[in-house]
């Protein structure tokens, strides 16, 4: 029986950081053991905010799959591609903007919300708009069955549904598969400042941050703000180096949560114990993307490889698509 398919990106707008792992990257690397995998380096998606600056993308890309590779993902197991070298996405999201009522972006929730937050990128643009129709041609490209997402791209997924049904009702003709969402539950890793993880906020530990690097962040994280002195017992729940402990070192946590209700480790000594956990998680993955980076001509070659394994699928469909339309 043939594994189900599954289809996930990233943006390459900057360093991968440890948000990235947990929200992704960790949970790609145990789905490709059950799945076929389609990794995407989203950069199509990634011009619809970089538009003004769009070396950052190119410098990002292979940084960023480097990382993938150090991290564990298996270019004999997963196709690891760039979006923009596969021209049939931009060819199915034409057909499939063709058929899709701006009613429905226009309700899409997270169209306004990232207007709202990402004020200084200016992505109140016609692309922008149609950010989830490039999403639907992304995925029923390679007809994925399941889409790995949080709850907040629900509405995407549905939308993508809604686009597919309106296909097959228009042109009569079952083309694409209805994909389904592969709900992930993500630990919650705020930045190290306690706001939202972000670039922008310079709040984040990249996955290839040095140990020097590692323990200044981690020396400056936001702490217990109710816990003064050493000898006050400290709320490990509204404790962000805590909440890291629970995603990173789990086995660890209760003994965390004993040792600062109890007052019997002031917050420093707890930094420094987290800062050496951490360090042992990211070292041997930082070396390993080191070696990846002495050989570049290795990675441009597993994204060619990826390429022409995308290219015979996505082309597949879009000439079935074609068809369908009697174009």
């Amino acid at each position: 029986m043939s594994k189900k398919i599954i289809l996930s990106g990233m943006r390459p707008t900057g360093k991968l950081h440890l948000g990235h792992w947990v929200g992704a990257l960790s949970n790609w690397v145990n789905l490709q053991k059950q799945y076929k995998c389609f990794f995407m380096v989203a950069d199509w998606h990634a011009l619809m905010s970089e538009y003004k600056n769009p070396s950052v993308i190119t410098d990002s890309i292979i940084d960023n799959v480097s990382d993938w590779l150090a991290y564990g993902i298996n270019p004999d197991e997963s196709v690891i591609f760039v979006q923009s070298q596969v021209q049939e996405h931009l060819e199915l999201f034409m057909i499939l903007s063709f058929l899709t009522p701006l009613g429905w972006l226009f309700r899409c929730p997270t169209f306004k919300e990232q207007i709202n937050q990402l004020k200084d990128k200016e992505i109140n643009t016609y692309s922008f708009l149609g950010y989830p129709v490039l999403q639907a041609s992304d995925i029923t490209l390679y007809k994925a069955h399941f889409v790995p997402v949080g709850e907040d791209q629900l509405p995407h997924l549905e939308l993508c549904r809604e686009i597919v049904r309106r296909f097959h009702h228009l042109y009569n003709k079952e083309v694409f598969i209805e994909p389904q969402a592969l709900l992930t539950q993500v630990p919650r890793l705020s930045g190290l400042d306690g706001r939202k993880m972000s670039k922008s906020y310079n709040n984040y530990i990249a996955l290839d941050d040095d140990d020097k690097s590692i323990k200044n962040k981690i020396s400056n994280m936001v702490t217990d703000p109710q816990r003064i002195k050493k000898e006050d017992n400290g709320h490990p729940d509204v404790c962000n180096v805590y909440s890291y402990y629970n995603v990173f070192a789990k086995e660890k946590a209760f003994e965390v949560r004993d040792w600062c209700t109890g007052a019997k480790k002031g917050c420093v000594e707890c930094k420094k114990i987290f800062t050496d956990l951490l360090i042992d998680f990211i070292a041997p993955h930082r070396e390993k993307k080191r070696e990846f980076l002495k050989k570049k001509d290795y990675i441009y070659d597993i994204l060619s490889d990826g390429t022409n394994k995308a290219r015979a699928v996505a082309s597949k469909t879009v000439a079935e698509a074609r068809k369908a339309m009697g174009i």
